[in-house]
């Protein structure tokens, strides 16, 4: 292999190029170098800015042809930006990262093949150097985690190949959105361990952290508490059952009594003369979110204002709904049977939500 690639070297200055920055990557992975150590390699070889940035972390390192960290270009004088070439690194068919090189002036001909050596040895180091910084993981693993027939000696050794520290407590999310699982981990998780897959038609996110503030539009979330990963799991699954537009994130806690709901049949449901009243006025949609914003708020002003109409419109809208529903909604009791109706309707309709 030496032989054939000193004789291909010698026909082409290019492939010669090529084949010593090959070997010169070679030579760091054998010796197992981390990603700073990388990064000033790269920028000596390059004779320029060489940089390396992990989504899942937000790490990002730049390093000048010097070996020193490269000064934010936008704090120095005015001047032309130095031109980038940037490879994505991927690891286990996820993007996770990118590296790039600052040139000034026109790219290298070998810019490309030095910049895909670097992200091969960056992906090599990061799954090395830690758990890997990837997203979506093995459904198989996860679902063991998950799963209330593990035993905790397998639960724990899947927790590790995913990159949990033992002991941990891991919280467990149920997602439902059309957006991709893996932006939406990261996005709720910042700067900690989080791992995803898709299980039966619902999105499982195992966490350390999640900070409820960060599901983009679009996205229902139920959140399981961090006892034990199949609790939180059974958890996050019936609290995101409980999401609605005007709640799109529900933490199983949060219920409280109302979780018991979730254990009633659908049939049970259906039968239900209040749920029966609820199906009958949810063809119409004006009506069905009159009620909820009223259930939601339980003050006919606070409703007008959420549905940004005059209370007036949404008394006399409100007057209809009772006659239809055959409870009197001014009333205490009749608003509790009527949120518990409507809340008992969408339960049986949750699987429609997407």
């Amino acid at each position: 292999m030496e032989a054939l690639a000193v004789r291909l070297s010698g026909l082409d200055p290019y492939v010669d190029g090529a084949i010593r920055i090959v070997a010169f990557y070679d030579t760091l992975m054998r010796r197992r170098v981390d990603l700073p150590a990388l990064a000033r390699a790269s920028a000596g070889l390059a004779e320029c800015v060489a940089g390396i940035r992990l989504h899942g972390t937000g790490r990002v390192i730049r390093v000048a042809a010097d070996g020193r960290a490269a000064a934010d270009p936008s704090s120095g004088p005015s001047s032309p930006a130095p031109a980038f070439t940037t490879v994505p690194i991927t690891l286990d068919e996820e993007e996770i990262g990118t590296v790039w090189l600052e040139r000034p002036g026109a790219p290298n001909q070998l810019d490309e093949v030095l910049l895909e050596r670097l992200a091969l040895a960056t992906a090599t180091a990061v799954e090395r150097y830690g758990p890997a910084r990837t997203t979506m993981a093995d459904p198989a693993l996860v679902e063991l985690v998950i799963s209330a027939d593990s035993d905790e000696a397998a639960r724990a050794r899947a927790l590790r190949l995913l990159g949990f520290t033992p002991g941990r407590p891991v919280q467990v999310l149920a997602v439902r959105s059309r957006l991709p699982l893996d932006r939406i981990a990261g996005l709720v998780c910042p700067g900690s361990t989080v791992k995803a897959a898709p299980l039966a038609g619902v999105g499982a996110v195992l966490a350390t952290t999640v900070d409820r503030t960060r599901f983009p539009e679009g996205v229902r979330a139920g959140i399981g508490s961090a006892e034990s990963p199949d609790r939180s799991w059974r958890q996050a699954r019936t609290a995101v059952r409980f999401t609605t537009p005007r709640r799109p994130v529900v933490h199983h806690d949060d219920l409280g009594a109302v979780a018991l709901l979730a254990r009633v049949g659908d049939q049970a449901l259906r039968d239900n003369t209040d749920i029966a009243a609820i199906a009958r006025i949810a063809g119409n949609p004006e009506d069905l979110e009159t009620l909820d914003a009223y259930c939601a708020t339980g003050s006919l002003r606070r409703a007008a204002e959420l549905l940004h109409l005059h209370h007036s419109s949404v008394a006399r809208r409100l007057e209809q709904i009772a006659k239809s529903l055959g409870i009197e909604l001014t009333e205490h009791t009749g608003l509790v049977r009527a949120s518990l109706a409507l809340t008992a309707w969408r339960l049986i309709h949750d699987d429609d939500i997407f």
